[in-house]
């Protein structure tokens, strides 16, 4: 059991926390309440005085004392998009982790920006959250600075990018799940294989695709760099380049969608030309969203433990804010798995004859 803080070392440590504060506001050129100002987030400080602040204020290592008791009930949960059932997923897990600590969620989108904008980040230092989740997002280095200046934890749910060894994240086993799409392919006996991507510019898209292209190669198949077109994760794009690939007099006989909402949009540029799935063409979607089961036919798909994901990420910034050292390096990765349902199966002899006489 800790011993109490005697009167002389709470003393001293007021007294140096108040050293800290005055230095940094002389070598900064303004007062003490100008520094308290930036430290607690307040808006009223110029851009110009409140980039010098926290120049100082990271060259000194200065964090806020007893961050705990100033916290608010909340968890703040940044998306970089809100609007797919993918999302929902995200919020159930992060909900069930927050409701437990008797917390509330805060959400705020960043308008498709991968970083989230100044603005956000001086609002999340004024509510002074328990912690951060950033969702397919990450932050710039003074973000950064910002929230850990005000020991305010935060936690990257599938980087964009390389998060760094810095930087706690949960993620799924993208490239093993790409992997296990495509080879899903191959067993059944298909060897024109296309792949809607997503964006290039995100982790999750480059590895997934990686696992497509390792099990072709695997196999023995070419990697057609003409059937591998780039998407954007959403239905629009799994329609639009679904169109793209199927109308090709050499079309392939099945696509691994990249992830389920452009499986669907893929059904629709399906429907449109008058092919069948999984007949005409199979269809391999990610991520095992509810809608998945219920279309027609039935997805096969990519499990990404999406709920179990979020509620990975809230308890590890948890287990950040109350100081666990071991919590801040953490990168862990949860298992995906392939769920096969109705929409793949063998080619189909007339189809691949088809295909042969169009060519």
């Amino acid at each position: 059991m800790t011993p109490p803080e005697s009167p002389q070392t709470r003393t001293a440590r007021r007294s140096a926390q108040t050293a800290t504060l005055a230095e940094i506001a002389r070598e900064a050129g303004v007062s003490a309440p100008t520094v308290s100002k930036v430290l607690n987030g307040r808006a009223d400080v110029a851009p110009a005085t409140r980039h010098r602040v926290e120049g100082l204020l990271r060259a000194h290592g200065y964090r806020r004392r007893r961050a705990e008791a100033t916290r608010s009930p909340l968890i703040d949960l940044v998306f970089h998009e809100l609007d797919s059932a993918w999302a929902l997923e995200v919020i159930r897990g992060v909900e069930n982790v927050a409701r437990e600590a008797g917390l509330s969620v805060v959400l705020s989108e960043s308008a498709g920006r991968l970083t989230p904008g100044r603005t956000w980040a001086d609002q999340v230092a004024a509510r002074r959250p328990h912690g951060v989740i950033l969702v397919l997002s990450e932050l710039d280095e003074s973000q950064r600075a910002l929230l850990t200046s005000r020991s305010i934890p935060f936690v990257v749910m599938d980087p964009a990018g390389d998060p760094g060894t810095d930087v706690p994240s949960i993620g799924a086993t993208n490239w093993q799940g790409g992997l296990a799409a495509t080879r899903h392919l191959v067993e059944l006996g298909h060897t024109r294989i296309g792949a809607i991507t997503g964006p290039s510019r995100m982790l999750c898209s480059r590895a997934r695709v990686d696992g497509y292209r390792a099990a072709l190669e695997t196999a023995g198949l070419p990697v057609d760099p003409s059937l591998v077109v780039a998407g954007d994760f959403h239905h629009d794009a799994g329609y639009r380049l679904g169109v793209q690939l199927l109308r090709r007099p050499d079309r392939p006989t099945a696509v691994f969608a990249g992830n389920d909402l452009q499986a669907l949009g893929l059904y629709e540029a399906a429907r449109e030309l008058g092919l069948r799935v999984p007949e005409d063409v199979s269809v391999v979607g990610f991520d095992d969203l509810p809608v998945a089961r219920w279309v027609g036919p039935p997805l096969t798909t990519v499990r990404q433990p999406l709920t179990e994901m979020a509620e990975a990420a809230a308890r590890l910034v948890l287990d950040l804010g109350r100081g666990d050292a071991a919590a801040a390096t953490t990168r862990v990765e949860l298992a995906t798995s392939l769920v096969v349902r109705s929409s793949t199966a063998a080619p189909s002899k007339l189809s691949d004859q088809r295909a042969l006489e169009k060519s």
